[in-house]
């Protein structure tokens, strides 16, 4: 933890703002006060994933809690966005430090022209000293595209720009085996792997009822980023000098797996599937085990509408979702296909149809 360079913090509105909405100077300040100490050796970079912008167009909008709808949530985003980045602004300014808005739908992460000037302008703001303020765009993002909460936004963020280790703040100081709120439970000081977590009860949003996620959000982001190679330390905003300066604090997420292919950590974790392609026993054991391509012989129905490059679920006969991919045809194309080996398409339909259903390279089984 002490030795890395390029780290992703992230914070959640619970830990910026009121509960009634609105930001408190005071606890971005004092944030700012310890991130602009970590970067002051000029060893280190920081990239900040910030909630709040929500949160804080509430008061100034006359909204006594967050909204459920899509259209007022994006109106308060709107009005809170700004004040959160001024905020932030002129509370680095303090220390001399410039900082950049960015702005992440799911696109960004999903189409390779966005992901590559996602990633160039974060690397060249870290370049410039500037301290990136990434956020969903939650003005412009729908339901069908958006990450949903932040926590897996930061995830992604760290292993976008080839982080070296991601923190993630909040109102509680770790995991704990139980309600923390409750006598006799403990924190869990670290995570080496999903056994490390089994039986443990992990708990939702808090009552301030200004964010999306809580625990569950926060642990599920600390996977995708351990299996993606990026360590994980999950603590309280107010833990955070001690986090980043590799005190025993909160809970510590080990490496599970090595960082993988862009495109694939986004299919896994930040893709809605557009419809379903059910596989015969053959075809499964094909794309689970021995992780080969799907062909149309060992598809026995298909649902939903989608076009070619649409990410769709593959599932099991019992209607279980073994896996993930990039569609090549449309769906009302595969009905015709099912069954047939790619080898007799070709003689009948042309040489176009002798590709992959589903290609391997753009695949991702899940809990194998």
């Amino acid at each position: 933890m002490t030795e890395a360079r390029r780290i992703v913090v992230k914070v959640g509105s619970s830990s910026l703002t009121t509960a009634s909405g609105g930001l408190d100077a005071d606890r971005v300040d004092a944030l700012v006060d310890v991130l602009a100490k970590v970067r002051s050796g000029g060893e280190k970079e920081i990239v900040l994933v910030s909630s709040g912008a929500i949160a804080a167009g509430l008061a100034p909008l006359g909204l006594a809690r967050r909204p459920k709808d899509l259209a007022r949530q994006q109106a308060a985003a709107s009005v809170g966005q700004g004040l959160l980045v001024a905020r932030y602004t002129a509370s680095f300014a303090r220390y001399g430090v410039r900082v950049g808005q960015v702005l992440l739908t799911t696109d960004d992460t999903s189409r390779r022209a966005h992901y590559r000037n996602a990633y160039r302008t974060l690397d060249q703001l870290l370049a410039m000293g500037t301290v990136p303020v990434v956020n969903e765009n939650d003005t412009v993002a729908t339901d069908e595209i958006r990450f949903g909460d932040n926590d897996r936004l930061a995830a992604l963020v760290a292993h976008l720009v080839r982080a070296d280790l991601l923190v993630l703040l909040s109102d509680v100081d770790g995991l704990y085996d139980g309600d923390p709120g409750k006598p006799g439970t403990s924190r869990i000081e670290e995570v080496r792997g999903p056994a490390d977590l089994a039986g443990v009860e992990i708990g939702s949003a808090g009552k301030a009822g200004v964010g999306t996620g809580g625990m569950v959000t926060k642990v599920e982001a600390a996977r995708i980023a351990a299996a993606a190679g990026v360590p994980v330390v999950l603590t309280s905003a107010s833990r955070a000098a001690d986090a980043l300066a590799g005190r025993d604090t909160g809970t510590y997420f080990r490496r599970t797996g090595r960082r993988s292919a862009d495109r694939l950590l986004w299919l896994a974790h930040a893709s809605t599937p557009r419809g379903a392609l059910t596989l015969d026993d053959g075809a499964v054991q094909a794309v689970v085990e021995r992780r080969k391509s799907l062909l149309p012989a060992g598809i026995a129905s298909v649902d939903g509408e989608f076009t070619a490059g649409d990410p769709v679920e593959l599932r099991d006969a019992e209607g279980r979702a073994v896996a993930r991919g990039l569609v090549n045809y449309d769906s009302k194309e595969l009905p015709l296909l099912l069954g047939r080996s790619t080898r007799d398409l070709a003689k009948e339909l042309g040489p176009a149809y002798e590709r992959e259903v589903v290609h391997r390279d753009d695949l991702v089984v899940l809990n194998p």
